[in-house]
Formats: structure tokens, C-alpha cells, sequence
């Protein structure tokens, strides 16, 4: 299995993974830059999309999986913008893994399009490497149970923002939940940080704040629910005090940002994943513009 995620990566350009991700953004924006006079631009990426055309309808009659895959795709119109480029999977008594490695096509901007696949890959391969470590470590020691499941989820798919999340469940025993989220605008080609849509550090506080409060009106609307903030005390003694500078996030179809926090996070196990829509107008005076953020 090793090897066909070797064989997969290779069908990749050889452009390794930038180590920062402001590399990305510098990237991203000078791309864009180049790419404002469409009219050179739209022909290059007719050529772009019939190439791409053929490529697919190629994989589809050649390859049951692939056209399973293409089946499942998320369009928009005609373009195909995320699909599964490959499944693995692993079935054992004791041990069972699927892992799906999602890909990003159509993009105008080569360079942010296949350092994000590449990325996808490398989750992937890393992934799959834990697992079969872990899955040989249990067996020298007498055995036991793993699971681990994989896969992505296209939350935000309209003309300007494509956001995709990438999750992964350990299915097995205390089962633990994970969420990566990219946020791109098309229009622009640019991949969009967190920080990047802010004056300065203010949001920090600002969204903590607001996140807090939500947290306390969910607790109090609902007793099933809760969560680990200041002033209502837990077993734990453990707080959510504030998000981190790059937190989790991505902007959903109605232009609203959402805070995601992953199980135990900021909250009991069998709360999951948990996320928050957080106001614009909260937002209004750090903004870096309204751009994104309705």
C-alpha cells in the first residue's frame, strides 16, 4: 500500500510543501496579481479545462474507481472543484482504516493548488504510516483493537469561497475527532488565514469573548449541553480562556466566519466537534474589509 501512495504522489509536480504557510499566501497574492488581465488569462484556462477534460473522461473508462469517484464529485455548474483522487483502505480482525485523500482541480493558481494537494497527500501518507506503526506495536504486544477513519467534508462551495475540511475519527476505544479546515477565494486565488481578515490582534478577544457568551446561552438553553468556560464550574477544572492566532476556521455560504474546536477541545468528549458562528457586526471594527465577511 506504501507504494501506491508513492505511485500517487508521483503524479503530483515536484513542488514540495512550503514549511510556513505565510510562503503560500506571499505566493498565492503574487499569482493573483499576474493573473488580473483575464483576457489572456480565460484562454489559458479554456486550454486548462479542455486538457483537464480529457484527462477525466480518460480515468473514467479506463477506471471503475475513478469513475466511482467522479460520481461523488461536488460541481459547481460543470467544473469539478474537489473530489476523491484515492481510497485506501485497511480491513483486519483487529485493525480497519479508510483513508480518503481529497484533491483540488481548476485551479488558475498551479502553485497554491498543488502545494494544498500535496499537503493532502502527505496527511494521507502520514496517516496511513501511524496506523500500520501502531497496528505492528499492538500485535508485538499481544494484540488489541484500531480503527481509524478519514475522509473530507466541502462545507462552503459558492462563486467566491470553496472551504473544505479534513477530518480524521479514531473509531476505536475513547474515540477522538479532528478537523483541519482550508478556506480559498476563487476569484482571487488566494488562500485566506485567519489573521488575514483582521486589523490587528484585537479579533483574538473579541471572538474569544463572543464564543463564551454563546457558550453560556447554548448551556442555558439546553442542559444537555456543555462546555469547558470560565464561570460554570467542571469536574476538569480545565477553561476555555481564549482561540489561538491561527484557530481553526472557515467562512460558510452565508459570508459568517465559524470557529470550530475539535472533541475535547473546549468541551466533554460526547459533545464532539463543536463550532460557532460568530456575528460580522461583532467583527466591524477589526476588519480588514467586508470582502469575505457579510
Amino acid at each position: 500500500m506504501d507504494n501506491q501512495f508513492e505511485r500517487l504522489k508521483r503524479q503530483y509536480k515536484d513542488i514540495p510543501i512550503p514549511d510556513q504557510l505565510d510562503f503560500i499566501v506571499n505566493q498565492s497574492i503574487k499569482q493573483a496579481v499576474k493573473s488580473r488581465k483575464r483576457k489572456s488569462a480565460s484562454r489559458r484556462r479554456l486550454t486548462g479545462i479542455a486538457a483537464a477534460v480529457v484527462i477525466f473522461v480518460a480515468g473514467i473508462n479506463t477506471n471503475p474507481n475513478f469513475a466511482k469517484a467522479m460520481s461523488e464529485v461536488p460541481v459547481i455548474g460543470q467544473l469539478v472543484k474537489v473530489l476523491t483522487i484515492k481510497e485506501f483502505k485497511v480491513e483486519e480482525p483487529t485493525a480497519k482504516a479508510t483513508l480518503q485523500v481529497p484533491a483540488i482541480t481548476i485551479l488558475d493558481n498551479k502553485s497554491l493548488e498543488t502545494a494544498l494537494n500535496d499537503k493532502y497527500m502527505e496527511e494521507a501518507k502520514k496517516l496511513y504510516q501511524d496506523f500500520t506503526t501502531e497496528m505492528d506495536r499492538l500485535k508485538q504486544n499481544g494484540g488489541g483493537q484500531l480503527g481509524v477513519n478519514s475522509g473530507y467534508t466541502v462545507k462552503t462551495d459558492n462563486d467566491q469561497i470553496l472551504a473544505i475540511g479534513r477530518y480524521v475519527v479514531n473509531t476505536v476505544n475513547s474515540s477522538s475527532t479532528t478537523f483541519q479546515y482550508d478556506t480559498i477565494d476563487k476569484k482571487n486565488q488566494l488562500l485566506i488565514t485567519l489573521p488575514s481578515l483582521f486589523k490587528d490582534d484585537r479579533y483574538i478577544s473579541i471572538i474569544s469573548e463572543n464564543i463564551k457568551v454563546q457558550m453560556k446561552q447554548q448551556m442555558k438553553d439546553d442542559p444537555k449541553k456543555a462546555y469547558w468556560v470560565e464561570g460554570v464550574p467542571n469536574q476538569t477544572n480545565t477553561y476555555f480562556k481564549a482561540i489561538a492566532q491561527n484557530q481553526n476556521f472557515y467562512i460558510n455560504n452565508d459570508g459568517k466566519l465559524v470557529i470550530s474546536f475539535n472533541k475535547y477541545d473546549v468541551a466533554p468528549g460526547y459533545m464532539g466537534v463543536v463550532e460557532f458562528v460568530i456575528p460580522t457586526g461583532t467583527l466591524a471594527d477589526v476588519l480588514v474589509s467586508h470582502a469575505y465577511l457579510k
